[in-house]
């Protein structure tokens, strides 16, 4: 079987979509599946190409089996709605390219933006193969969420767009209970054309291990109880009411640790150093295999978003990474993240942007015991590699 996956973030890039593209195709590729990524050279979140790429019109590489094409894009920050706008049109038009001349049964185009996905219909007709879409965002309704956009024409046409791509799909993978309801209800999308894939733990990566005491010296943590933040620092994590709670809190002992780059890292970075705070650490992103390394010396991983109905259907991959490693949830999402948080037994949960029940929570923290069947219940029903199994299949159907 031959398989085309179209996705604009990939390793080396480090955030959750070139995580969970790459863990799925290395896994297929392990199954006997000749597998072709169509990507962009890496430059997420910085809109900084990584070193040893350059943004060339094409260019090829093996990742651990997979055929990787790179193909030109207009690269920008993660910031800047028209900016990015022109990013994604750019891979869309050069994606549907560069597909025309590889050999496929089947075409996967992933979103949030669906632009991707406009790239995988349109090679599904000028090639006649069927093409999945895999929605792990629904967007544009995430661009509202996060009050990037309102509701005017462009909206509106995004909409328009996004349901046609959900119309013209021969089937859709979602990565939520919700997403499934969504489509379904909002979107008049048949149900047995939808299956839901989560995303899950690599438990290669992701394991308990003792924590990194020459990490924790050498950022000078030693005795603190570390409440660490890994990932995205963008318009939708809410990180600036993190810091605005961090100035309330009296006890010495409790520090926090952010880790990573977004659009929002200046932005933050500004106010705490307007604000003084002492009980903050900010770093930049590090490569996948060090992340481990981080979380290790926490005590208790955040996970948190802003208030939003949209984000009541999401379920972040942070939760998977921390549990895998043993580590707390102090979680700040509503909906099917809690749900789940509070099925399994893995952490606390607060409502969004509320200091009182955040900074009550926190105390908490502190006494919060989580035993291992808790962890391993949760890492046994989300392995990758059995969840990446079940994509295969459904894909194969």
């Amino acid at each position: 079987m031959k398989l085309l996956f179209l996705t604009d973030n990939f390793p080396p890039e480090v955030n959750a979509p070139a995580t969970r593209t790459y863990e799925h195709c290395r896994e297929w590729v392990k199954q006997g599946v000749e597998v072709t990524v169509i990507t962009c050279v890496p430059n997420f979140p910085k809109g900084k190409v990584f070193d040893g790429y350059k943004n060339k019109i094409f260019q090829k590489e093996i990742i651990d089996g997979i055929k990787v094409i790179r193909v030109w894009t207009y690269i920008t920050a993660n910031e800047g709605f028209l900016k990015r706008i022109l990013d994604y049109l750019s891979f869309m038009i050069s994606s549907f390219i560069a597909g025309l001349f590889v050999k496929t049964d089947v075409i996967i185009a992933t979103s949030p933006q669906f632009f991707t996905a406009i790239s995988g219909r349109w090679l599904s007709f000028w090639k006649r193969k069927k093409w999945i879409m895999e929605v792990r965002d629904l967007w544009p309704e995430s661009i509202k969420a996060v009050g990037a956009m309102k509701t005017n024409p462009a909206i509106r046409f995004f909409e328009l767009l996004e349901n046609r791509m959900y119309k013209s799909a021969n089937k859709i993978i979602v990565v939520t209970d919700s997403f499934k309801e969504v489509l379904i209800k909002k979107n008049n999308i048949d149900s047995s054309k939808i299956s839901i894939i989560k995303n899950g733990v690599n438990t290669s990566l992701f394991q308990p291990i003792q924590k990194d005491v020459h990490l924790i010296q050498d950022l000078g943590l030693h005795e603190k109880f570390i409440i660490g933040y890994i990932g995205t620092h963008g318009m939708a994590h809410g990180l600036d009411f993190i810091l605005e709670c961090a100035k309330d809190i009296s006890d010495k002992d409790i520090h926090f640790l952010f880790l990573g780059e977004g659009a929002k890292k200046q932005e933050l970075l500004t106010q705490k150093e307007n604000l003084k705070l002492d009980n903050i650490t900010m770093l930049a992103s590090v490569t996948k295999e060090e992340v481990a390394k981080y979380i290790s010396i926490i005590d208790i991983g955040l996970v948190n978003l802003k208030k939003s109905d949209t984000f009541k259907s999401v379920l972040p991959s942070k939760i998977f990474e921390l549990c895998g490693m043993h580590k707390p949830i102090l979680l700040g999402v509503e909906g099917e993240a809690k749900k789940l948080v509070d099925e399994y037994q893995v952490g606390l949960t607060f409502e969004p942007e509320n200091k009182k029940d955040f900074l009550e929570k926190i105390k908490l923290s502190k006494k919060l015991k989580i035993t291992s069947d808790n962890f391993n219940r949760l890492i046994t029903d989300f392995d990758r590699i059995k969840l990446s199994k079940k994509m295969l299949e459904f894909v194969k159907q």
